[in-house]
């Protein structure tokens, strides 16, 4: 779906999930993972996940923010060291290379803190020979979705996803260059996108939110594996 105009039409995540889910029907009953970004990507994972019966893991990666601008980036990095960096945006804002360094440095350490948060010593996930979807609740620029798409592309899947609720025209551009399909349920060509005007309630998920919610997936899992004893 094509949108000119920025709308909510999203009444949260889990509702942004389920939408996206629908887009995903034709893949239920294939070999597939659902890899979500955290930690706004989770609960659209989640439902995305229930929908097709499939697994869900993470993949987590982060922007590079530019320095005193932090809502902007310049890359992004993923967990396994995959560093994506925005050159048009390098040379328009100048950094050093000091200052480059540092700000990568500090999006590696913020990425090994959050992965202990959320695997500890848990491996990630076999994705090869799988069709890996890959979800966040929005692309802006799609740095950050590009590199988690390498990342996962470095454990051979067989056929990678892009997969989000909403989008910028250009990221989807951006991000179609790495990926095998873009997925979304809106795609916006306005001149300014924001991924929070698609949704009705908004909320910037913090990592304990995050953690509660990948929490309540496995625990789903959990309860629905197990099978009552014959004869109840």
């Amino acid at each position: 779906m094509d949108y000119h105009r920025q709308q909510p039409i999203f009444e949260n995540r889990y509702d942004a999930g389920r939408q996206l889910a629908e887009k995903l029907g034709a893949y239920k009953k294939e070999p597939v993972i659902v890899l979500a970004i955290p930690n706004g990507g989770i609960p659209v994972g989640m439902r995305v996940a229930l929908a097709l019966n499939a697994d869900l893991d993470l993949v987590i990666s982060r922007k590079i923010p530019i320095p005193l601008r932090p809502e902007g980036g310049f890359g992004a990095i993923a967990d396994d060291g995959t560093t994506i960096l925005n050159q048009a945006v390098l040379k328009r804002i100048e950094l050093t290379e000091k200052q480059v360094n540092y700000q990568v440095n500090k999006v590696r350490n913020d990425i090994q803190q959050r992965s202990l948060l959320y695997r500890g010593s848990k491996p990630l996930s076999i994705v090869k020979d799988k069709i890996a979807i890959v979800v966040d609740d929005g692309l802006a620029s799609g740095y950050t979705m590009m590199a988690a798409i390498e990342s996962v592309r470095r454990r051979q899947p067989k056929y990678i996803i892009a997969a989000v609720p909403a989008a910028s025209a250009a990221a989807v551009k951006n991000v179609e260059k790495t990926t095998d399909r873009v997925i979304t349920v809106v795609t916006s060509f306005a001149p300014k996108f924001y991924i929070s005007d698609f949704y009705r309630y908004w909320n910037v998920l913090n990592d304990e939110e995050g953690l509660k919610c990948y929490k309540d997936w496995h625990m789903r899992r959990y309860q629905s594996s197990i099978k009552p004893p014959t004869g109840m």
